[in-house]
């Protein structure tokens, strides 16, 4: 075997290592599952990360409607959403049927 394709096969044989020994470590780190697209996001309960994947909810607005909740308790009706800075009339139509309030 010529020297270069020692080199070769020790980068090779680095990057496998690196890649059994770090899967492992993220997948303990991963996130729960996104909702499925079309499956309703109860507002009253959901974090960022199931709020982001609402259409026009990005992680700055996710964030105003978990400190909106937070300060000023449960959404009553899915339309209380508007109430959230930055979410106006278009983003609500854009998600209203993605939305619920989880009723008990």
């Amino acid at each position: 075997m010529t020297r270069r394709s020692v080199q070769f096969l020790g980068a090779v044989l680095m990057f496998a290592i690196a890649a059994l020994v770090l899967a492992p470590a993220a997948a303990r780190g991963a996130t729960p599952p996104a909702p499925i697209s079309g499956e309703k996001v109860n507002i009253n309960t959901a974090g960022v990360d199931e709020l982001v994947t609402l259409p026009g909810i990005g992680k700055a607005y996710a964030e105003r409607i978990v400190e909106y909740r937070q300060k000023n308790g449960p959404f009553k009706k899915v339309e209380d959403i508007i109430n959230v800075r930055g979410i106006g009339e278009k983003t609500f139509e854009r998600i209203k049927d993605r939305l619920t309030i989880g009723k008990s």
